[in-house]
């Protein structure tokens, strides 16, 4: 059996539905009205212990709904959870002991108090031993160099600073289990770097199981190696990172810069996809555009200054999914 093993989840909201106005408060008082939203349809996937996934959706996809489940924190219409030993949802006080959360916008650290203090409530909060405290600050310190700033209160710290001791407080615990949301939002580049580094040397030594769930796709590039689609409260996709590639047709992309401003009249069958006014990116389907005619009407048409053929990344790729429209890589 597979560390998590979810079979048939579904969760559905109730949502208030009343008229604006006074007049229609009043009408909500004496018979409220609902519809039903179904955040969650009937999904199941099972991880391996130890596996990285990016766990991805648009906006009011199901995919928040599905990570409370995971966590415990909601209870599904339908369905069943099991994470290791534990079903998350009956057995929630014994289960947080054995995972960790990792939120981008939130932070669970103390504000005006020094990050280490912030660490020694939660030892507390979480009995862990003193050795494994000690032990776990020491590595985390030392990995996330944080020795420059671990004795400087919270609102002192950048943004970058408080992200890597928001992780490193997630993992005192030696938690199975994580999950991270926008790990690495509004974090500078070398920041990012720093982060998704410590993650997969953490993930390759200890095993640990990470589940993410972000709009940064670079996120998941960098350190998972599955991928979980899911859209409209369903799963559309689920297997290896680069296998979203090969859903649909034979994409190509043509990465073409032009020597001025140059405004790019539609072409049948290519997504143009506009960099900036001397960049643009073509994607096609090369069973439906022949490449060497396209790039015949391009040099043509425009002052071309240089032309690359290349892959479309994968979030273009995943756009296409939650657009509903032809995925083309």
């Amino acid at each position: 059996m597979s560390f998590i093993e979810v079979n048939n989840l579904s969760k559905a909201y109730r949502i208030s539905k009343r008229k604006s106005g006074i007049p229609g408060m009043v009408a909500n008082l004496i018979a409220p009205k609902y519809e039903r939203k179904e955040a969650v349809r009937d999904i199941s996937f099972s991880i391996e212990k130890g596996e990285m996934v990016g766990f991805v959706g648009p906006n009011g996809a199901g995919k928040s709904t599905t990570i409370k489940m995971l966590s415990g924190i909601l209870y599904p219409d339908s369905g069943s959870i099991k994470v290791g030993e534990f079903v998350p949802y009956k057995q929630r006080k014994k289960y947080v002991g054995n995972i960790g959360v990792v939120f981008g916008q939130k932070s669970q650290l103390q504000w005006d108090l020094p990050v280490e203090d912030s660490f020694e409530l939660l030892k507390a909060i979480y009995s862990i031993p003193d050795d494994v405290y000690r032990k776990n600050v020491d590595r985390f310190t030392e990995m996330l160099d944080m020795s420059g700033f671990i004795n400087q209160p919270v609102r002192q710290l950048s943004l970058g600073q408080r992200m890597r001791a928001d992780i490193a407080s997630s993992l005192l615990h030696s938690p199975e289990i994580v999950f991270f949301d926008e790990p690495t939002i509004g974090v500078d580049v070398v920041g990012k770097e720093a982060i998704r580094k410590f993650i997969r040397e953490l993930n390759r030594e200890d095993k640990v199981t990470m589940i993410f769930t972000t709009h940064d796709m670079q996120d998941i590039e960098k350190t998972c190696n599955r991928l979980v689609v899911i859209n409209d409260g369903t799963l559309i996709y689920d297997g290896e990172l680069n296998g979203i590639r090969s859903l649909n047709g034979e994409a190509r992309l043509l990465d073409v810069f032009f020597s001025e401003d140059t405004a790019v009249a539609p072409i049948k069958n290519v997504q143009i996809i506009d960099i900036d006014n001397r960049h643009r990116q073509f994607v096609f389907d090369g069973q439906k555009v022949m490449i060497n005619d396209l790039m015949s009407e391009l040099l043509k048409k425009y002052n071309v200054k240089d032309i690359n053929i290349a892959e479309p990344d994968i979030e273009s790729i995943i756009r296409k999914i939650y657009n509903r429209e032809k995925v083309l890589a």
